[in-house]
């Protein structure tokens, strides 16, 4: 494996962490630079994405870097049979860093261990999203203007979320304080919370939404995902379990912001868009600083 690659969040450290989040402050204030000038950027999405294709592709852009690669693998020689392997290895040899997508836990790491240039893992089945959880880190520490000692409430799709299994361990450096709020069906799975428990950090679980949100500095709510269900039945029964309302945060603390990694379907009422602790649009924002700071750091750029 590549050692630059970032396959899980438990790839960085602490200083890692926050060393991404002082580049990313930069490059909000500097989005255009050549720093890829000359480099050319895998985009790999065998999975179909919005947010996190479009983001990265922009950061390269921005960066003046080209980019080459898919959003459809039907349109592939995966289609025709072809291995992950060989896909990989053949992509290899036509660029500088790979940024990929899978619906298979394990894709990315696989990856990593074939290809000589570095891997951006951009989200694998229901495993790791490294770079949502950078973007999510930067959000927290924008509208919070620090990491530490925060209560952060999880509430949905507590088992297949990749994106709460991630910043769960990230903000475990920080001391936080979790609430899991989610149906019977989507707690979150056992490792996870063995691992906070390996760390004596305090988590609740609930069932409720209204009787924890007025504790949250971060609400963060996932979608309840149709395509991690074999049994459609299975997923009608619990995709519309927890809908936060604008009326739901009259209570709330002062600097609680709401973040969401998107798409929603119905678990944030329109109505709370214009309420100004929503914060998911200006989050998914963030993700180019983010993933920015993310390339430069993967394949070591000076400014």
């Amino acid at each position: 494996m590549n050692n630059c690659s970032l396959i899980s969040i438990t790839d960085y450290s602490r200083e890692d962490i926050l060393d991404v989040l002082k580049s990313a402050s930069r490059f909000e204030e500097c989005p255009n630079n050549r720093l890829l000038e000359g480099k050319v950027v895998a985009s790999l999405f065998f999975e179909p994405s919005t947010r996190t294709r479009l983001s990265f592709e922009t950061a390269i852009s921005r960066m003046g870097g080209r980019i080459v690669g898919f959003s459809d693998s039907s349109s592939t020689s995966t289609s025709k049979g072809e291995s992950l392997k060989d896909t990989i290895k053949m992509v290899d040899n036509y660029c500088d860093l790979i940024v990929m997508r899978h619906p298979l836990e394990g894709a990315a790491r696989f990856a990593s261990e074939v290809a000589s240039v570095p891997v951006i893992n951009a989200g694998d089945g229901a495993n790791q999203h490294p770079t949502q959880t950078m973007l999510d880190l930067y959000s927290i520490y924008k509208t919070q203007g620090r990491l530490e000692n925060l209560e952060i409430v999880m509430v949905g799709d507590l088992k297949y979320g990749r994106t709460v299994h991630s910043l769960l361990q990230a903000m475990s450096h920080f001391s936080p304080v979790f609430h899991f709020i989610s149906p019977r069906e989507l707690e979150m799975p056992p490792a996870y919370k063995l691992y906070l428990d390996g760390l004596r950090i305090p988590y609740h679980e609930h069932r409720e939404l209204d009787n924890v949100i007025n504790q949250a500095d971060i609400l963060y709510m996932t979608r309840v995902q149709r395509e991690r269900f074999a049994d459609l039945l299975e997923y009608e029964k619990v995709k519309n379990v927890y809908v936060l309302r604008n009326s739901m945060l009259a209570g709330t603390k002062e600097n609680l912001r709401v973040l969401h990694p998107l798409p929603r379907v119905n678990e944030i009422n329109e109505d709370v868009d214009e309420n100004k602790k929503a914060y998911y649009f200006d989050q998914a924002r963030n993700g180019v600083y983010t993933r920015q700071a993310i390339i430069f750091k993967t394949l070591n750029l000076t400014w």
